[in-house]
């Protein structure tokens, strides 16, 4: 029951913040994210199309525990814990990659409600109904089940980002141990002997500089 109300809690946290930032509009007003994508939203949704191959697989088998349990681990951890954190900066911008954040994440979110429907009904239908800013006539349980686009997933690219997120949990560990407080930004240094990990980190400088609250980071083999 606790597990419920706290998964609860942070799908309409979630759900709020990301109304917040859409300027009023809705997933359709805004139009599905194509053009000028940035690393993370290519990301999200490469894992969210991964999801719903997942999901569609598991409910062909009528294997709903093991559905439920992989689309609440993409929501909590993916969307909420990872991609909300990664695109805060862009929506506080004026440039237009804040439009192309403002896509994808009103697109997830649609996709989510979506997918969860079937198993938490009440609460998704009444976030769909104010992020699309459906009429009583309208009803979520109706809407279209998300179908993969296979051209969206990238598991390469996956990887890529376990390596950074890997990045990131260790700072934030070091910093923690060091009693060193949120808001101090601190200067690191990361070393790694493959060159292929040297250019993963080094083209996601800008996302562990800012999840882990680093002002200089330098990046280089020992």
């Amino acid at each position: 029951v606790e597990a419920s109300r706290n998964f609860t809690n942070k799908l309409w946290n979630a759900s709020r913040f990301v109304m917040m930032n859409l300027d009023g509009q809705t997933p359709d007003q805004l139009g599905k994210p194509t053009e000028n994508l940035e690393l993370a939203d290519r990301w999200i949704l490469s894992r969210f199309n991964q999801t719903v191959q997942q999901i569609r697989e598991l409910l062909d088998r009528y294997a709903m525990g093991e559905a439920a349990k992989a689309l609440y681990e993409f929501i909590w951890g993916d969307f909420c814990d990872w991609y909300i954190e990664l695109v805060k900066p862009r929506l506080q911008s004026d440039s237009p990659s804040r439009k192309v954040a403002q896509q994808t994440l009103a697109f997830v979110l649609d996709g989510i409600l979506r997918l969860l429907h079937p198993f938490m009904p009440h609460i998704t239908e009444e976030v769909w109904h104010t992020l699309t800013q459906s009429g009583d006539d309208r009803f979520l349980a109706v809407q279209a089940f998300p179908a993969v686009d296979a051209g969206a997933i990238d598991p390469d690219l996956e990887q890529q980002f376990e390596l950074l997120f890997g990045a990131i949990r260790t700072i934030r560990n070091l910093r923690a141990e060091a009693d060193i407080k949120p808001g101090v930004k601190i200067q690191t240094v990361l070393q790694t002997e493959s060159d292929r990990e040297q250019q993963i980190l080094t083209a996601g400088q800008a996302y562990i500089q800012d999840l882990a609250k680093v002002e200089k980071l330098t990046i280089a083999q020992p």
